[in-house]
């Protein structure tokens, strides 16, 4: 045998050898180290889960009444992956469904589809979860109906029904609570597929608003799982686990139930009386915090909706209606999702900006009706002279002129249109010390952080609008190419990059481009309040065990200082008294018992309503009681609804009736909420006189759902 056969051979042995070893190889993985894995993979062919998901804890507040719990419904079902198999994917069924559930067609047909089946914009009432999840068509079923449908399953294939747990709001004292509270829904696929970093079972629910997102793991509770083993009939052998569900914990808030719905009422009326006025009013938002350690005591919003209609059934109509415009957006938080202009009430961020500037807080100024920036005259409000007025009386009245005044001066020593290298910038220094432009960091879901439209922000602005305002014609309609249009363009784009003199004196009143939340607006008013400290908003106040356990508690959180010496804090608290005494808002607190403090806003809007219609200015009223010793900082705005004082200003008022117990002039200490002058810092006990009692719910006429509605089938033990 040759060299090269020597050596072909060599390398067919060592071929097979190396074959034999990886053969080797992959047999010891298969049969020792991944043994277990395919055990469990053999053994999961066998087995069958039935999941039964957990109670979920309550939300209460600061005395431990429930706001939202649990109670018990019978839900009829469609399984899309026996009914897709039938003709016409099972429409005869549904429609003989409805008939007997006394059910519109289009509304469950909508709600059996996936959103992922439908063209965009026609996805309202869809089903956000998974084909494989059961999908209830209404949760309020008629007994005998349900039994019905159960005993008749060859005539309604894919159709079952079964008891479930319902998330239930209370209307206690005409409680609303949506966008705080929240509302739960069931799993997406996402969520199935762990986006958010946690695992599922199909038949959960989950938070998908408000507190019942922001602190979902807690509620949940863990859901119970009876492993069964079958063999190839399906016949049970033998159980091979089963783990009892452990109810979710409940969440103490710091929220009463009094001034929730108290503030809701004032806050929908304040709405109303704006529209009785003539005013548009589309909306609006109040905010009650503590200022001494910023928990957020009643939060609304207008217009709301009903938390409890995700789980007692949306019709497609109503899904469509909470995001439109014409309905005024009711699923838009607006007490920290909208953004507006302060108006007024940013004059008491200018008296700080004017005492850092030199101007002396005790000293008297004009206040003409008019002032001269440039080539334009801006006016006081309904361009009235005041004469000379102290600073503590101009706050009061609420002058402009005076501001113009000083803004146009400290914009002209900044350089004006050509700033020094380092300017003083006193207007926006002071805005920032109340951080202005940032999140309050509140504890609900999808905060906006505002705008403070300083010389940074202006910078970036022109960078991302350049093009636009320098080709204006070509990129705009002929019928935004108005003479106004045009002219503020080319200004645009010639310096749109800096700050001008009409967006000086603009910012010092509130106007321009400044926007914030009424949050945002209410932690600025408790900073001045409580002597400078900035809280971050919390509603949360402990996680408690189903036993009383306290798991968690929240502390408050200090987000900085103003800074201000007490000379200036005092100032403030002088003027904004005198606004409620013999200014502004002397009218809206006259005869008033307790003292309180605050300031008026009416915010001029730029643009028009769908109708056509010019918009009408903000309302707002900020204010602090009582006046000397401050425990609550109390916020209203109405979106388009005219004179701060007259709308918001008679609503704060409203609540702070609720809060001391005020009626008319006098005050009855047994309605006051808080009798010893504060809300309670101690956490209530959650006893199970608290609790709901399970129940099927009353026949009648159900509702089609469309909504998130958990599909549990273990009753609630409570």
């Amino acid at each position: 045998m040759n060299q090269r056969s020597r050596l072909s051979l060599l390398v067919i042995q060592i071929f097979i050898a190396s074959l034999m070893l990886a053969l080797f190889g992959r047999l010891f993985y298969l049969q020792v180290a991944a043994g277990p894995i395919y055990r469990d993979a053999a053994l999961s062919i066998q087995s069958r889960d039935v999941v039964t998901p957990a109670n979920r804890g309550f939300i209460v507040d600061s005395s431990g009444v429930p706001m939202a719990l649990n109670r018990v419904g019978l839900a009829v079902t469609v399984d899309r992956t026996k009914i897709d198999k039938l003709p016409e994917k099972g429409v005869a069924v549904v429609k003989d469904l409805v008939t007997l559930l006394g059910l519109n067609f289009d509304d469950v047909w909508q709600r059996t589809r996936l959103c992922g089946e439908l063209p965009k914009g026609k996805k309202a009432g869809c089903w956000t979860g998974s084909r494989f999840q059961p999908i209830p068509i209404t949760n309020t079923a008629d007994p005998q109906i349900a039994l019905r449908i159960v005993e008749r399953s060859d005539r309604y294939p894919g159709i079952s029904a079964t008891p479930l747990a319902i998330r239930s709001y209370p209307t206690t004292l005409g409680l609303n609570g949506g966008h705080v509270l929240g509302y739960v829904g069931p799993l997406t696929e996402s969520d199935l597929a762990g986006a958010n970093g946690r695992s599922y079972f199909r038949s959960e629910s989950i938070g998908k608003a408000g507190l019942e997102i922001v602190y979902d793991e807690y509620l949940r509770g863990n859901p119970g799982i009876k492993t069964f083993i079958v063999d190839r009939k399906e016949a049970v052998t033998t159980t091979s686990k089963n783990t009892k569900p452990v109810a979710g914990n409940h969440l103490v808030t710091s929220l009463d139930i009094r001034l929730q719905a108290a503030t809701e009422a004032a806050l929908a009326a304040a709405v109303k009386r704006a529209r009785g006025s003539g005013f548009r009013a589309d909306g609006g938002a109040a905010v009650v915090l503590d200022v001494r350690n910023g928990q957020v005591l009643s939060l609304a919003s207008y217009p709301t909706f009903d938390p409890n209609a995700f789980e007692t059934g949306l019709t497609v109509q109503e899904a469509e209606d909470l995001y439109s415009e014409k309905t005024g957006v009711p699923a838009l938080n607006r007490a920290l999702q909208g953004l507006y202009a302060l108006g007024s009430t940013f004059k008491a961020v200018s008296v700080i900006a004017a005492k850092d500037a030199g101007y002396s807080l005790s000293a008297s100024y004009a206040c003409p009706s008019e002032v001269q920036v440039g080539t334009r005259a801006f006016q006081n409000f309904e361009s009235k002279a005041q004469g000379t007025l102290s600073m503590k009386k101009a706050i009061a009245v609420s002058c402009d002129t005076i501001w113009y005044r000083i803004a146009y001066d400290e914009w002209l020593r900044d350089g004006g249109l050509r700033p020094k290298s380092n300017p003083n910038d006193y207007f926006f220094k002071a805005a920032e010390k109340f951080q202005m432009g940032k999140k309050t960091g509140v504890d609900l879901p999808s905060e906006s952080s505002g705008r403070l439209a300083n010389r940074e922000w202006r910078k970036a602005w022109y960078s991302q609008n350049k093009d636009f305002y320098c080709n204006y014609k070509e990129r705009s309609t002929k019928s935004q190419q108005t003479a106004f249009l045009l002219q503020l363009a080319r200004e645009n784009c010639l310096d749109g990059d800096k700050i001008r003199a009409g967006d000086a004196v603009n910012f010092s009143i509130g106007q321009g481009d400044t926007v914030v939340t009424p949050l945002k607006l209410a932690q600025m008013y408790a900073a001045i309040a409580n002597g400078g400290t900035i809280w971050k908003p919390t509603v949360a106040k402990a996680i408690v065990k189903t036993d009383g356990t306290v798991l968690r508690t929240f502390q408050p959180e200090k987000l900085g200082e103003l800074g201000e010496d007490q000379a200036t804090i005092d100032f403030l608290h002088d003027a904004l008294r005198e606004v409620a005494i013999s200014g502004t808002a002397a009218g809206a607190f006259a005869g008033f018992p307790v003292a309180t403090s605050g300031k008026t806003g009416t915010a001029q809007v730029f643009g028009r309503n769908p109708n056509g219609s010019a918009k009408s200015d903000t309302s707002w009223y900020a204010s602090f009681a009582p006046a000397k010793n401050p425990r609550y900082a109390v916020v209203m705005m109405v979106s388009q609804g005219g004179y701060g004082a007259g709308t918001s200003g008679v609503g704060v008022r409203q609540i702070y009736e609720a809060i001391f117990g005020a009626q008319g002039s006098t005050v009855k200490p047994e309605l006051a909420l808080f009798p010893n002058g504060k809300p309670p810092t101690t956490l209530p006990r959650i006893s199970p006189a608290t609790k709901p009692k399970p129940s099927i719910l009353n026949p009648g006429k159900p509702k089609v759902l469309a909504s998130p509605t958990p599909t549990a089938k273990a009753k609630v033990k409570r």
